[in-house]
């Protein structure tokens, strides 16, 4: 699980429902009418926008987003090295027998494409293309995230026109006119809020876990395809160890 996130939108509406509080009255930030009119209305608009597909998809890349764990580039560098030792030792065949110490899926596809024998050109043009698929998910789902964040408060603004209208047009009382703007104030309110502290973040969030994604999916195509030339651990290592920074490098150095 992302710690951070999670963290982040606790304290986020924690410090909403503090400030909330310190006004005396919460119940008058919670309005069924309002909160309908920004998620019904958002909801609407994306489907409008994206297929049904991909709007029912962004749930499962939120989940990954929030609870999937990549893994560090230290342990993905030293399971290559380790896997390039037993190719030039035993054979291919032999790294049949450690494919399930590899976890990711990504990385087994590679291995066992070795283990098939198949050759360095079909290997990379296969798990390339799995990595650019990975790509377009990933940014249709930051896409949804951040039409979704910009289409929030623009149903919390219809909202408040709402309101206003309504308000408006029943002048003859003056004591409801407060009320009233209150009323069709927290529409914009409520779009702020899913905006600024739930999508937007949510969409940056993606975007970066799909760079740290594709840093090391593009690891294992070079480790794999080092492993298929029959190139030596400390080849293999040097390689890998590109497409880490130069202040990390001593530190992820791995045993060979």
């Amino acid at each position: 699980m992302d710690i951070a996130t999670v963290i982040g939108i606790l304290a986020g509406f924690a410090c909403i429902f503090v400030s909330v509080l310190a006004g005396g009255s919460a119940g008058m930030f919670f309005n069924i009418p309002s909160m309908a009119i920004t998620i019904g209305g958002m909801a609407s608009a994306t489907m409008i926008h994206f297929s049904l597909k991909q709007v029912l998809g962004i749930q499962s890349i939120v989940k990954k987003t929030l609870f999937f764990k990549l893994p560090s580039e230290q342990d993905l560098i030293q399971k290559m090295v380790n896997y390039s030792a037993i190719n030039r030792r035993d054979g291919a065949l032999a790294l049949e027998q450690h494919l399930r110490d590899a976890g990711d899926p990504f990385f087994v596809s590679g291995l066992q494409m070795v283990i098939d024998g198949q050759t360095e050109d079909a290997i990379e043009r296969q798990l390339n293309m799995e990595i650019e698929y990975l790509q377009t998910r990933h940014e249709d789902g930051k896409k949804i995230l951040e039409f979704m964040g910009a289409s929030a408060p623009a149903w919390g603004m219809i909202g408040t026109l709402i309101g206003l209208v309504q308000m408006l047009g029943n002048l003859s009382d003056p004591s409801g006119i407060g009320v009233g703007m209150a009323t069709a104030l927290i529409t914009t309110f409520y779009g702020a809020i899913m905006a600024n502290l739930v999508f937007i973040p949510l969409a940056g969030k993606l975007s970066i876990r799909s760079k740290k994604e594709t840093i090391l999916r593009e690891m294992v195509v070079q480790g794999v395809l080092s492993i298929i030339r029959g190139e030596s651990p400390t080849t293999v290592r040097e390689t890998m160890q590109a497409f880490v920074s130069a202040k990390n490098r001593e530190e992820f150095k791995p045993n060979i």
